[in-house]
């Protein structure tokens, strides 16, 4: 009679309430998951006191990029061992130092030649650059490569305004708004004779 009463109240038990004590566990609201903030861009307090002691104008365009790269590989070997907050963190410091190169560079004459070379250095870093900030985005969960495609877009906008110092007196830039109102078709172009 023990085994039967036992076997009895173990299938009871399985059949009516551990099904029970399982819906209480999934019945739980999930707590939503905060998308990672973007990295704050900045320069450090190292760096910055670096490029303010310098004083000619290639000279402080080269120190900015030789620590911009100094940040890219320091997230290069931060992506790989799968530490990815300090990564973004040195992500914000790379974006800050080539966003201060751009401001310095914007604020000098565009029609010197000398402003152009500045503008051609930072081109050609730049250049070699985006490809292994794509690298790393491949290599990053979804949360932070958001972030790294931002910087991907930053550093091109950064190029195109390095370039268009080359070509800003020669090229007429459409205006975007035309471009994409003439991109636009009418129902009435949509229908065939």
């Amino acid at each position: 009679m023990r085994t039967t009463f036992a076997k009895t109240f173990s299938v009871f038990f399985v059949a009516f309430v551990s099904p029970l004590l399982s819906f209480e566990v999934c019945a739980q609201p999930l707590t939503p998951q905060l998308p990672t903030p973007p990295p704050m861009r900045f320069v450090a307090r190292d760096d910055r006191s670096q490029l303010t002691i310098t004083r000619d104008a290639k000279a402080r365009i080269k120190l900015t990029i030789e620590l911009a790269e100094v940040r890219l590989v320091r997230m290069e070997a931060l992506t790989s061992q799968k530490e990815f907050e300090k990564a973004s963190e040195a992500l914000g410091a790379y974006l800050g130092l080539i966003e201060d190169a751009m401001r310095f560079i914007g604020g000098m004459p565009r029609e010197k030649n000398s402003t152009r070379d500045l503008y051609r250095r930072l081109d050609i870093a730049l250049r070699a650059q985006i490809p292994r900030l794509a690298v790393m985005r491949r290599d990053t969960p979804s949360d932070y490569a958001i972030h790294l495609k931002t910087a991907e877009e930053f550093a091109r906008t950064a190029r195109t305004d390095a370039l268009e110092s080359f070509y800003g007196h020669t090229v007429l830039r459409e205006d975007p708004e035309k471009k994409a109102d003439a991109n636009k078709a009418t129902p009435q172009d949509k229908q065939r004779p």
